[in-house]
């Protein structure tokens, strides 16, 4: 195996686990990271696809015990469990949807540095907005969303389409604006990223079949064990803190990594 190439893997596997589930676009720093490097993995998006299941698996881990509650208890009708699993089939479903709808031209059309950085800014301003607008939280739990603001929740994920916006940066802003507090917020952006990322990885992995090339097992296996470990360590002190420090700080990063990447693109 090539050594550079091996740390390329790694550092892309390493910024997956790190961004994945913070509000500031995995999607986007894996574009500018693997243009900066000039990484380019096995064809069929069998790299990315692949650490992308490594930060999952890390969430799956993670909450294995909440997970097991859910399934041994969501098949009786009132029961928290039940509305759990409601809640997020429900946030899931507007993502499901579109995603399915606009994939191919979301991804001929948006994933640029240029789509990447306009959304890093927009995200960062619309953060810090909420964070000081938003109301006084009135849901202090999963199973207290409801229908409808699970569902809105949802629509907001599906807006993380856009390269750079942030798949856990679109629900937990959507989730603030609907009185869910910090802490249920990532609970629930962290949860509602297993059937998502699952599904558009089984989504990716059906139309990229063709092209699927697994022939670089060794950089596959880095950057998928990079990006588990790495999620591990971010998930965990994401939520040991975020009720203390709030979204804002990752706003202004997302607002002063937009600007660069602009100014980056002015003067190449």
């Amino acid at each position: 195996m090539d050594f550079s190439l091996a740390i390329s893997a790694l550092l892309m596997g390493v910024v997956e686990g790190l961004t994945e589930f913070l509000p500031i676009s995995s999607t986007g720093h894996l574009i500018l990271l693997g243009e900066a490097i000039g990484f380019r993995g096995p064809p069929g998006k069998t790299f990315e696809i692949s650490i992308q299941l490594g930060a999952v698996l890390a969430v799956i881990w993670l909450f294995r015990a909440t997970l097991i509650r859910i399934a041994l208890g969501m098949w009786k009708r009132g029961s928290h469990e039940y509305y759990f699993a409601l809640n997020l089939a429900l946030a899931f479903l507007p993502a499901m949807v579109l995603g399915a709808t606009l994939y191919k031209t979301v991804t001929e059309l948006l994933y640029t540095p240029l789509v990447v950085a306009l959304a890093l800014i927009a995200g960062g301003v619309a953060i810090i907005a909420i964070e000081r607008a938003r109301p006084d939280p009135s849901i202090h739990s999963v199973p207290e969303i409801g229908p409808l603001a699970a569902l809105l929740i949802g629509f907001g994920q599906a807006l993380a389409m856009i390269p750079g916006t942030s798949r856990s940066g679109a629900t937990i802003i959507s989730a603030l604006l609907v009185g869910v507090d910090r802490r249920t917020a990532a609970e629930f952006s962290f949860l509602l990223a297993i059937p998502t990322m699952i599904a558009a990885t089984v989504f990716s992995l059906f139309k990229n079949r063709a092209e699927l090339d697994f022939s670089a097992a060794g950089l596959i296996g880095i950057g998928f064990v990079a990006a588990f470990v790495v999620a591990l360590v971010v998930v965990r002190w994401l939520m040991s803190v975020i009720s203390r420090i709030g979204f804002t700080p990752f706003a202004y990063y997302r607002i002063a990594l937009g600007l660069l990447i602009l100014g980056w693109l002015a003067v190449r």
